[in-house]
């Protein structure tokens, strides 16, 4: 399956380097990013460097996690989650707050899909995001996802907010 990209031609996703790390040490210092994403904010840097290794080198039949690279430049990360058989959870986090809202989620998680339907045989993809995030639902929906539950709550930028699970089949 073929999905049409938007505004935003340049992005790219690819596997993670070690090297990749002095981007992720900046995303660590947005706050915005972290409560989003709900990472440890003032994080050791010793420790997030051993996490970003794992991320490196992980290798997990269910799990794929691939960079998003913009102009040369790794600014995210999309994984795939839960893989079985034909199905599988995508998860888009863009690393710099300040690059939310441009449509390159969007372009990332067709990126995403593409590989995943094209080298995994990927047909059925879920999403989950909370209700207050408006942008990911927004996205979700311009891809194609419809709503299929509202199961659960977590923190979302430091409010309680219900989580609303998608699926697309493709």
């Amino acid at each position: 399956m073929k999905f049409e990209r938007s505004n935003v031609q340049n992005i790219k996703i690819r596997p993670l380097i070690i090297d990749d790390f002095e981007y992720i040490l900046e995303w660590s210092k947005d706050d915005t990013f972290c409560s989003a994403n709900d990472w440890e904010k003032n994080r050791d840097v010793q420790e997030l460097y051993r996490w970003w290794q794992h991320c490196v080198n992980n290798v997990s039949e269910d799990f794929i996690r691939l960079g998003i690279e913009l102009d040369n430049k790794l600014i995210g990360y999309a994984d795939l989650a839960c893989i079985r058989v034909n199905t599988a959870e995508l998860g888009i986090a863009i690393g710099e707050s300040i690059l939310w809202g441009k449509g390159i989620g969007f372009n990332a998680s067709i990126c995403m899909m593409d590989y995943a339907s094209k080298q995994l045989d990927i047909t059925v993809f879920n999403a989950e995001t909370h209700e207050t995030n408006t942008r990911s639902r927004k996205m979700l929906e311009r891809i194609g996802f419809k709503e299929v539950s509202r199961n659960g709550s977590e923190q979302y930028l430091g409010t309680e907010s219900q989580l609303i699970q998608y699926r697309l089949s493709l």
